[in-house]
Parts: structure tokens; sequence; C-alpha cells
């Protein structure tokens, strides 16, 4: 039996794939991280060209830098210099206490405080340093918010001659930044999504591209509604374009979800940001609980769009009783949703079971409530098209202790997935299939089948 468990658990790590998330945050480790000795040097450095040491430093909170000093190239001479973020802990009560100082490291190899500023905001959200476009120059753009976090903008410097250029280049409110090449030109664009301000003002999706000339080129689209909260994910569509995924919620049960690309416009020879109509999947039809959305469930690049219809046999179930299957659509060659799984979905453990192409419309869920775990199982339908309940053919649970694991583990469960203590398992029934409809799985069929959303 522990042989056993150990071919299925490899072969369902194997095939289980992770979605994608903001970035760690400075705010889930129990310390800020120690410095470094040239991190140690550069904090003297500003600590005495402040003439106090009664600061406090602040970290981005998501993105490629975590730190308070950032060590970057920022004017394009070859060498480093040093972004630092901090705060005075005796400021004026009418001053805003979060900064920005610059640091340049001299010939000798010293570290000197060479500007400083105040920075917008409270919080520093995340910073992206990079080329955009066609332009040479270097952008230093910074994501900030307010200390409650629910205000939120993103200003773009230039450090030319030693000061960072007033006024920014850029500044506008938004909930979410990034650069990315998403017209594979070899260019990268500035990606911002902006929530709503009233029905004039809709949630939109805004690219911008930046010419030689040192002017942003927007590029807009319209999210189909508001949003509390919204993840954003990336694909490959196909012929060159890379989908921009955005799975937006304003309720626990409103998920919606757009895709856009960047494509030609051929009338004036310039870009156009395109949304895939297709793809706007609201709660109007289809529950999507927190956490139903899109993932790349097979590997292939492009996320699929996960759609929750009700499972056979509940249809008179009360509402808090009915359990859901869920479709896996993907975007086809025609800008057409297709489906291409159907998976029942814990959302709760983080676990999803694909169906075998044979299951398709012949097997359905129950939920055990004794042993805790949930049932896949076969039926077919009578005149009425009520659901007539066949044979058991997998049962899947979740535990959160390793005696309970070890448990299951002596009545034949595999062990298809652990986290800390925590553990999936799953065990194939062994009733016979007396009437020939070949549901049966196998054990490798079970762990294929099988993923799991850290």
């Amino acid at each position: 039996m522990n042989k056993i468990s150990a071919i299925i658990t490899a072969l369902a790590t194997g095939a289980a794939l992770t979605g994608c998330t903001f970035g760690a945050s400075i705010d889930t480790l129990m310390t800020p991280p120690k410095l470094g000795p040239e991190q140690e040097q550069i904090y003297s450095e500003l600590t005495r060209s402040l003439g106090t040491s009664n600061i406090s430093l602040k970290y981005p909170k998501s993105g490629k830098y975590l730190s308070a000093f950032i060590i970057e190239d920022i004017d394009g001479d070859g060498g480093n210099e040093a972004l630092v973020f901090y705060e005075r802990n005796n400021h004026a009560s009418d001053e805003n206490p979060l900064r920005i100082n610059i640091l340049d490291k001299k010939d000798d190899g010293q570290w000197s405080s060479v500007y400083d500023k105040a920075a917008e905001g409270s919080e520093i959200e995340k910073v992206i340093i990079s080329k955009l476009g066609s332009n040479d120059r270097i952008n230093i753009i910074i994501g900030t918010s307010m200390i409650n976090r629910s205000e939120k903008n993103v200003t773009i410097y230039n450090y030319v001659d030693g000061v960072l250029q007033d006024p920014p280049t850029f500044s506008r409110p938004c909930s979410y930044i990034d650069v990315r090449d998403l017209d594979m030109d070899g260019e990268l664009e500035f990606l911002t999504i902006t929530g709503s301000s009233g029905s004039e003002a809709p949630a939109k999706v805004v690219i911008y591209t930046l010419g030689s000339d040192g002017q942003y080129f927007p590029m807009i689209n319209e999210l189909s509604g508001g949003f509390t909260d919204f993840e954003v994910n990336y694909g490959d569509l196909g012929s060159g374009r890379t989908g921009i995924f955005v799975d937006s919620y304003s309720a626990p049960n409103a998920i919606q979800s757009d895709v856009f690309y960047l494509d030609d416009n051929k009338e004036n020879n310039s870009k156009m940001l395109v949304k895939v109509s297709e793809t706007s999947v609201k709660n109007d039809d289809n529950a999507r609980p927190a956490g139903c959305t899109s993932f790349d469930i097979d590997g292939d690049g492009q996320p699929e769009i996960p759609v929750q219809f009700l499972a056979p046999g509940y249809t008179d179930s009360p509402l808090g009783e009915q359990l859901r299957l869920t479709e896996w659509k993907q975007i086809n060659s025609d800008n057409k949703l297709e489906t291409r799984y159907i998976s029942y979905y814990s959302i709760s453990d983080g676990y999803i079971f694909l169906f075998p192409e044979r299951w398709k419309g012949k097997v359905t869920v129950k939920r055990d409530i004794v042993n805790d775990e949930i049932v896949f199982y076969s039926y077919t339908t009578d005149k009425e098209k009520n659901v007539i309940p066949g044979r058991e053919l997998l049962h899947i649970c979740c535990v959160e202790d390793e005696a309970s694991r070890e448990d299951r583990l002596s009545w034949d469960y595999m062990l298809m997935h652990t986290k800390g203590d925590s553990a999936c398992l799953a065990q194939i029934s062994e009733t016979e299939d007396t009437d020939g409809d070949g549901l049966s799985l196998t054990m490798g069929e079970a762990a294929v089948g099988f993923r799991y959303r850290d």
C-alpha cells in the first residue's frame, strides 16, 4: 500500500498546477528582514544625512522589489543608485511622512545621499523600474496608497542630473499596475486597471505606450462592471496575442471575467485594446463564489475561465444543500468560449478533480456528511429527467492532522496532496461494473485528474 501511495503522490504532484497571485508582501513577515552589509552602509548614510535615526523604513507590498532599499541604475549612467523609502517618526501633523531618498555611490565606493523628497500616499504598494515603448528613458514607477489602502495612485518619475523631475511624467489614480510586452513586439507597455467613479466613469483597463517623443499613448477599454477586488492573469491566445484575464468581483458571489488583448488598428497604423466580448462571464447566470477565478488548469499557457452549474440531482434541493460542477472554458481561435473540461471544484479545500471524458453527462457528486468527503457516483435519468443514482466511483476527502491522514491511508485511500499537516486523499470505489458502463477509474486516472490550487 505504501509503495502504491508513493507512486500516486508523485503523479498527483506532477499534475498539480498553481494559480497566480499578486506577489508576496512584507506584511506577511513577522519582522522586517535583517539588513545586509551594503544596506547597513546605505542606512547609516541615510540617517547621517537626515540628522536622525528616528525613522521607519517602508517596504513595497508586492512586486519584484520587496525591500526598502532598491539598488538599480535609475539614470542609465552605468552605475547603481539606491532608492530608499522611509518616514520620519516625529513628523509634523500637516506633513506627509512618507519620503523617498536617493543615494549614489561615490568613486571611493561609499554611498552618499544626494536627493530627498516627499512621496505620494502613505504606503508603498509596488515599484517597477523599467523602460517603456520606444523611449530610452528609465522610468521609476511607484504605486502608493493611503493608510487604509483603499485609495491608490501611481506616479512615474525620471531621475535626471541628480533629481527626480518634478512634476512627474505621469500621475493617476489606479488600482493595479504592471509592465509587460503585451503585443510581442519586443517593447514594454504599461498596464493599469482603474475602478469606477460613478456611472459616467466605469471601471476600465488602460494600456500606455511611451513614444520616442516622451508622450504616453493610451489604449482604453471598459470592464463589464465595477469591482471591489480582482485578480489578473496572462495567457497565450495564439497568433502572437497575449491575453489579459481580469477576474473582478463586487460581492462574494458576483465574479465576472473579461479578457483583453492588443491588436493592430489598421485604420491609423496603431494599436488598439480589444475585449473578447464572448468572455464576459457574469454572475447573472452562474453563481461564482470568491476563489472561482481563471486558472491555467492544464498548463498550456492559457488560463481557463471557470463557470459553475448545478450538479445533476439537485434541481429540487434547498440552496444550502446544492452542489455544483464546474466547466472550464477556454478561448478558441475564433475568440469564442468553448468548454475544455468538467470538474468538481472544492474552493474551500482548494482541490479540483477533472472528469474523464467518458464521465461527462453520466457522473455527479454528493456530500457524505458522516465521513466528511465528496462522493462521485454514476447516474441515469427517467422520462421526467429525474436523476436515478447508480454506483459510487470515487471518494475525495481533506483532513487537517496526521492521525486522520494515517487512518485514511489504512483504509486504502491514496495520498493526493499535502500542505503542512493537512492532506487531500482519494479512494477508488471497489464496486463492480455490473452494467458495463465503463465508468470505473484506474489509480493513474485519479492522479492525473487531480489538481490543487495553493
